[in-house]
């Protein structure tokens, strides 16, 4: 992911141009929110935590037509409920003890743009009822007022709760569920579109270099395998924590293994002695693979699970003999 950044390491802070990676579930992911951004239609985007939900969000709103409107992020997790009301809705001065002036609110500070309401599940019920209110009219009552004002946002929300449930155990309501939901889009977990781990690692590390005007350092072969094996429960924010840790700590010109934390570099550093070991056992697959596809690099990569661009660097890298005639 490339664009401007409010604090280095938060994934949540990144007002994204790009999504990166190029997987096949990125590039539909790409697709779809490009699609959905032109229209003014509410999105739910599902996935686990740490997957990149509020990533996707500002990339809609940076391909909507709103764009030069506010993109409003709100943390449904963040407040307590009575607290939370007087932050969504606003409040009007003396609607209770400590309202010394009026204030918008974060659907009015919106207002023309984008309201990015993340982890909605754990909204209270009695918000749902005022959220699902807002989004119907397209006005909003603040705390204590006695006349509503007119809005026009654009609701993206987010969650990694299955509402579906939450509405059958009646902790959600179901008619604010179906005007969320028109749009809705899974995020996939980063366990299963590893092949973007090398992209991702290389631009945020890249990223990381400029913030603090360093040189870049870059992974090790070794670090790479740990990262791609690793199944990542935290998803990419999981990943950029690693990565600047490793940064912080590699002594050397590039982050090796060792600099990765435990339980990330422990699997690779229990299957291999050094890097050489790895690059032959690397080495020795691809070769078979490639023998095994009669050296057609495209069916190689398929049995090896990588992307074909990869194996031909890997090819380079170890100097595998391959004519220009087996390029297919």
């Amino acid at each position: 992911m490339t664009g401007t950044r409010r604090q280095t390491g938060d994934i949540a802070a990144i007002d994204a141009e790009e999504l990166v990676g190029n997987s096949t579930a990125m590039v539909w992911l790409k697709a779809v929110a490009v699609r959905a951004a032109k229209r003014p239609s509410t999105v739910m985007l599902l996935g686990e935590t740490g997957s990149g939900k509020e990533i996707l969000a500002r990339y809609i709103h940076r391909h909507s037509p709103r764009v030069e409107k506010p993109f409003v992020p709100v943390d449904c997790t963040a407040f307590s409920e009575t607290l939370f009301e007087s932050q969504l809705f606003g409040h009007v001065r003396g609607a209770f003890t400590g309202a010394i002036r009026d204030t918008l609110g974060f659907v009015r500070a919106a207002d023309g743009g984008t309201l990015f309401l993340d982890e909605i599940g754990e909204l209270a019920p009695p918000l749902q009822a005022k959220l699902l209110r807002v989004i119907q009219d397209r006005r909003v009552v603040p705390v204590g007022a006695t006349r509503s004002y007119p809005v026009n946002i654009r609701v993206i929300s987010a969650t990694h709760r299955d509402l579906g449930k939450m509405v059958a155990d009646g902790r959600f309501r179901q008619d604010l569920l179906f005007r969320l939901q028109v749009i809705t889009v899974q995020l996939p977990p980063l366990r299963e579109r590893r092949e973007d781990i090398r992209e991702l690692a290389e631009d945020f590390l890249a990223r990381q270099a400029e913030d603090n005007d360093e040189k870049i350092k870059p992974l090790s072969d070794v670090a790479l395998a740990a990262l791609e094996n690793y199944p990542w429960p935290g998803n990419v924010r999981e990943l950029f924590n690693a990565l600047e840790q490793a940064n912080v700590l590699a002594d050397g010109e590039e982050i090796g293994v060792d600099d990765l934390p435990p339980p990330i570099r422990a699997p690779i550093q229990r299957r291999t002695v050094s890097d050489l070991n790895l690059n032959e056992m690397i080495r020795r697959q691809i070769i078979e693979a490639l023998m095994r596809s009669r050296f057609r690099r495209t069916y190689a990569a398929t049995l090896l699970g990588i992307e074909r661009r990869r194996l031909n660097r890997y090819i380079a890298k170890f100097g595998i003999p391959v004519s220009r005639r087996d390029a297919d």
